[in-house]
């Protein structure tokens, strides 16, 4: 089984096998010595290190948007869903926002300690004049804050 891995998966004592990978931007979110360690542990054992496409990144941000996590989701959000989408491979994360962009893209998830996440459809609304908007920030209206909200 092909999987790729979000940077909780290097957090957690998880026993992987199979196909692994994971990305850059993911390697580069290792911080502390036990992540370090387990990141040199699944390389041994055969872990791939490498990039999704730019195709996949442009239907990754297209998914994001649908589902009204495009604020919510980092770069490495990105290129991890991006690497999954090209490899057909299952997602571990604990990420919700991750897992929910994932079930637009039609991706497997697995879970690493948190229960699986439910699609969800997020919408953004001003917290003074209560409209709504695809987006998050200021308020062109009113001037508040808009955040997101669950449609």
């Amino acid at each position: 089984m092909k999987r790729v891995l979000d940077a909780s998966a290097f957090f957690a004592d998880l026993h992987l096998a199979g196909s692994l990978f994971t990305t850059p931007a993911v390697v580069d979110e290792l911080k502390d010595l036990a992540a370090k360690c387990r990141f040199d542990a699944y390389v041994a054992a055969g872990l791939a290190v490498m990039e999704g496409s730019a195709g996949a990144a442009v239907r990754v941000a297209r998914a994001a948007e649908m589902s009204g996590d495009a604020g919510v989701i980092s770069a490495t959000d990105a290129s991890i869903l991006a690497l999954a989408l090209d490899l057909e491979a299952t997602l571990v994360t604990d990420d919700f926002a991750v897992q929910n962009v994932a079930h637009r893209l039609e991706i497997a998830v697995q879970p690493i300690r948190q229960r699986r996440a439910k699609a969800r459809t997020w919408k953004y609304r001003c917290t003074g004049c209560g409209r709504y908007f695809d987006h998050p920030g200021i308020c062109e209206y009113c001037g508040a804050e808009i955040r997101r909200k669950l449609k």
